[in-house]
C-alpha cells in the first residue's frame, strides 16, 4: 500500500481511513476460527450472497395465501383464499401456494417448512437481520399446519381442485375455481404427508425454542401426536387420494423415508429416547441404507441420514454410528472422480437429476453438503471414498460451485433467481407474477382470459423477487418460456434449502 498523504495529521483521521479501507463494504474479512473454517487472507466473493439470501426469503411473501400483514414486502400481492376450509367447515386460511398455481398442497408445504427450519437451525446464528424474516416465513407455514392438524387423527392435506385450477390462468386474488378440501384420516391414511408434517412441526419447534417457548411447545406437542397418527395408520396418500394429488405430488418413494425422517426430527426436537429406540428398531426396514441418493419433497432418505449422522458425530450417540457411513455413501455417489460416483452433471457443471424442476435437487444437495461439512468439521472427521479423501472444505467448495452456477456462473451467464444479478428469467410460469396486479388492473381477470398473456412473449409485469425457477436442461439451455413449467416454474421447496447455504456463504465471505 502507498504511504498516507501528509494531510493525515490526526490519529483520529487515520483510524477513520483505516476503518473505511477495511470495512465489509470493500473487503470481505476472513471467517473467524471455529466451525466455519479459518482463512489466512481476506477472500473476495464473485457473488453477493447476502443480497441473494434476502431475496430467497422474500420470495415466500409472494407465495402467501390468506390475509396479508401490513409489513408485506411483495406489495403487488393482495389477500386471497379468505374462505379456504369453509367447504369442510374448518379454518384453513393461510399457508403457501406451492408454485405458480393457486393450490395449497400439504405435502410440499410441510417439506418446505422442514427445510426452512433446518436452514435456520444450522445457520440462523449467521443470518443477522434476515433471521427474523426467515422465522416469519416459517411461522406463516406452521400457523397453517397447526390449523390443518387441529383435529386428532385428521390432517387437511390440500385446498383447491388442482385439475380445475390448472385449467385457468388467474391471479390468486381472483380465483373462483373450487376450493375443495382434501383430508387424510384413519379410513384414508396418508403416512408420508402426516410424517412430513410431524417433521415440519418438530423442526420448527427448535427454531422457536428460545424466542417463543410457548409456541415451540405447541409445535412439539402437535408433532408428537401427528407422528403417532402417521405411524399407526399406515398407507400411501397417493393411493387413497390419487385423483386429487396425482400427478402433481404423487409419492413415488413410498412413506418409509418420511417415517424415518419424522422420527429423526422428533428425536432431535424432544430428546425422548423413544424415538432413538424407534430409529434403531425400524431404521433398516424404513430404508436407512438404501442407495436412492435423490433428496427432495418426495424422498427424504438422504436428509434423514445426514441429520442422524450429526447425533453420532457431534453428540456421540453411538447407536447411530451406521448413519455416518450411510451419509458417506451419499457423498461418494455425488463427488465426480470418486470410485462410486454416479451423479450426472451438465457440461457447465450443474448437478442434473431430472428435467422437471431440477434446481430443487441442486439447492437441497448443496444444503446437505454445507451442513454435513459443518458436522464433519465439528467432529474432526472426513469422508473416505474408496481411497479418495473428501474433506469438509471440498464439500463446501463443491456446494459453492452449485450455488454460484445458480446465481449466474453458467454458460447462459444468467441467474436462475428472479431479481438477482443483471440477467434473470423474465417469463416465469407463475400466475400472479405474469398477470397485471390488482393495483394496476382492479377488474377481475376471468379464468381463461389470462391465457392470452400466458401465451405471449411479454415479460412478467410483477417481479417475484427471489424466486428460483426449475432451471436449465441437461445441456445448460434455458428458453425462458412461460409455458415451460418444467424449467420456468418456481416452487417453495426449491428456495427453502438454499436459504441455509446462502447464509453460510454470506457469512464465510464476511458479507453478514
Amino acid at each position: 500500500m502507498d504511504s498516507f498523504p501528509s494531510f493525515l495529521t490526526s490519529s483520529t483521521t487515520l483510524v477513520l481511513l483505516l476503518l473505511l479501507l477495511f470495512s465489509p463494504c470493500n473487503a470481505y474479512p476472513a471467517a473467524k476460527h471455529g466451525t466455519f473454517g479459518h482463512h489466512r487472507r481476506p477472500r473476495f466473493a464473485s457473488h453477493n450472497y447476502r443480497d441473494a439470501l434476502t431475496k430467497s426469503i422474500m420470495f415466500f411473501e409472494g407465495q402467501r395465501s390468506g390475509k396479508l400483514p401490513p409489513n408485506q414486502r411483495i406489495s403487488w400481492r393482495k389477500d386471497s383464499g379468505l374462505t379456504d376450509g369453509s367447504a369442510a367447515h374448518v379454518d384453513l386460511v393461510g399457508g403457501y401456494y406451492d408454485a405458480g398455481d393457486n393450490v395449497k398442497f400439504g405435502f410440499p408445504m410441510a417439506f418446505t417448512t422442514t427445510m426452512l427450519s433446518w436452514s435456520v437451525i444450522e445457520f440462523g446464528g449467521l443470518m443477522k437481520g434476515e433471521l427474523q424474516n426467515a422465522k416469519q416465513a416459517i411461522r406463516w407455514a406452521t400457523d397453517y399446519l397447526l390449523k390443518a392438524t387441529a383435529h386428532p387423527d385428521t390432517i387437511y392435506v390440500q385446498v383447491g381442485d388442482a385439475t380445475k385450477d390448472h385449467a385457468c390462468w388467474e391471479r390468486p386474488e381472483d380465483m373462483d375455481t373450487p376450493r375443495t378440501v382434501i383430508k387424510i384420516d384413519k379410513n384414508t391414511p396418508g403416512t408420508e404427508v402426516a410424517a412430513e408434517t410431524a417433521a415440519a412441526l418438530a423442526a420448527a419447534s427448535l427454531v422457536f425454542r428460545k424466542s417463543d417457548p410457548t409456541y415451540s411447545k405447541i409445535l412439539a406437542r402437535r408433532a408428537i401426536r401427528v407422528f403417532e397418527f402417521a405411524d399407526k395408520h399406515r398407507g400411501a396418500y397417493s393411493i387413497g387420494l390419487r385423483p386429487y394429488v396425482c400427478p402433481y405430488y404423487c409419492d413415488f418413494s413410498g412413506y418409509q423415508d418420511e417415517l424415518l425422517w419424522g422420527a429423526a426430527w422428533l428425536h432431535k426436537a424432544t430428546r425422548n429416547p423413544t424415538y432413538l429406540s424407534y430409529i434403531q428398531a425400524n431404521g433398516n426396514t424404513l430404508g436407512a441404507d438404501e442407495t436412492d441418493n435423490t433428496f427432495g419433497w418426495d424422498n427424504k432418505h438422504v436428509g434423514a441420514r445426514i441429520l442422524l449422522s450429526k447425533a453420532f458425530l457431534v453428540q456421540n450417540v453411538q447407536p447411530l454410528h451406521d448413519y455416518k457411513s450411510h451419509a458417506d455413501n451419499f457423498i461418494c455417489s455425488l463427488i465426480p472422480g470418486t470410485p462410486s460416483s454416479t451423479a450426472q452433471y451438465t457440461p457447465g457443471g450443474l448437478l442434473f437429476k431430472m428435467n422437471d424442476s431440477n434446481m430443487q435437487y441442486v439447492t437441497s444437495t448443496s444444503f446437505l453438503l454445507v451442513t454435513y461439512a459443518k458436522y464433519l468439521t465439528q467432529s474432526h472427521k472426513v469422508v473416505n471414498c474408496g481411497g479418495a479423501t473428501i474433506t469438509p472444505k471440498k464439500l463446501r467448495t463443491f456446494a459453492k460451485k452449485q450455488v454460484d452456477y445458480l446465481l449466474g456462473d453458467n454458460p447462459m451467464k444468467m441467474s436462475f433467481m428472479v431479481g438477482y444479478g443483471p440477467r434473470y428469467p423474465l417469463r416465469i410460469h407463475h400466475r400472479g407474477s405474469s398477470l397485471p396486479s390488482v393495483s394496476s388492473h382492479p377488474a377481475k381477470i376471468q379464468c381463461s382470459s389470462g391465457f392470452s398473456i400466458y401465451n405471449s412473449q411479454s415479460p412478467n409485469p410483477n417481479i417475484l423477487i427471489g424466486a428460483i425457477v426449475g432451471g436449465p436442461d441437461q445441456n445448460d439451455r434455458f428458453p425462458d418460456q412461460r409455458s415451460d413449467y418444467e424449467q420456468s416454474e418456481p416452487a417453495t421447496y426449491i428456495n427453502a434449502p438454499l436459504v441455509g447455504s446462502l447464509a453460510y456463504f454470506a457469512h464465510s465471505f464476511g458479507q453478514l
